[in-house]
């Protein structure tokens, strides 16, 4: 019976730290700085396997918000890094505007997800606009404004700051036993 009452470990951690930690990543390549290889090896195991499975554990806390968010965007860099491939090894091309309608689909489940982390801390809301930005940025990229490529990288990069931030503060709050990193109030109640 005692084991029954032992604490758990947080899946949000590892969710969030492979969102943040690819997304950065995808960044650094977007403005110039690294090729794709370590985005690829981020977003099938980091961004994609590894979110899958925090995920399937949020579930299993009852946490629907973190299981749509961790299983969706785990799915969604599997499925990035699977269309970079077959790009890659010309199994068939996804042109700019095949990836725009990909990423439009996963601007409109952001804009969604976006309505309840506004109610449950400013971190996540932060998060979840710089994403929501972020992304249509990206949509306005692969429509024929390539500059704004380079824009969404730097704008990423701070959504993605944001996601490690609210990972830091889930663990520092249980190593220290107190609210190190505050996430703030929700924005609407």
């Amino acid at each position: 019976m005692a084991q029954a009452d032992a604490p758990k470990g947080n899946p949000a951690v590892v969710g969030l730290a492979g969102f943040g930690i690819t997304t950065l990543i995808l960044q650094f390549h977007n403005v110039g700085w690294c090729g794709i290889g370590p985005v690829l090896a981020l977003a099938f195991i980091f961004g994609g396997l590894a979110q899958l499975i925090a995920g399937y554990l949020e579930f299993n806390v009852g946490n629907n918000f973190g299981f749509s968010a961790f299983c969706s965007y785990g799915a969604f860099w599997i499925s990035l890094g699977i269309i970079f491939m077959l790009n890659h090894f010309n199994v068939y091309h996804a042109s700019s505007e095949d990836v725009g309608w990909f990423l439009i689909c996963w601007t409109l489940y952001t804009f969604i997800m976006w309505i309840p982390a506004m109610r449950i801390h400013s971190a996540m809301a932060v998060t979840f606009t710089l994403l929501l930005i972020g992304f249509i940025l990206l949509d306005i990229a692969h429509f024929g404004y390539d500059q704004f490529t380079v824009i969404a990288g730097y704008e990423l990069m701070a959504c993605a700051a944001s996601a490690l931030y609210m990972m830091a503060h889930v663990i520092y709050a249980q190593v220290f036993g107190r609210d190190v990193l505050p996430v703030g109030k929700p924005w609407i109640q």
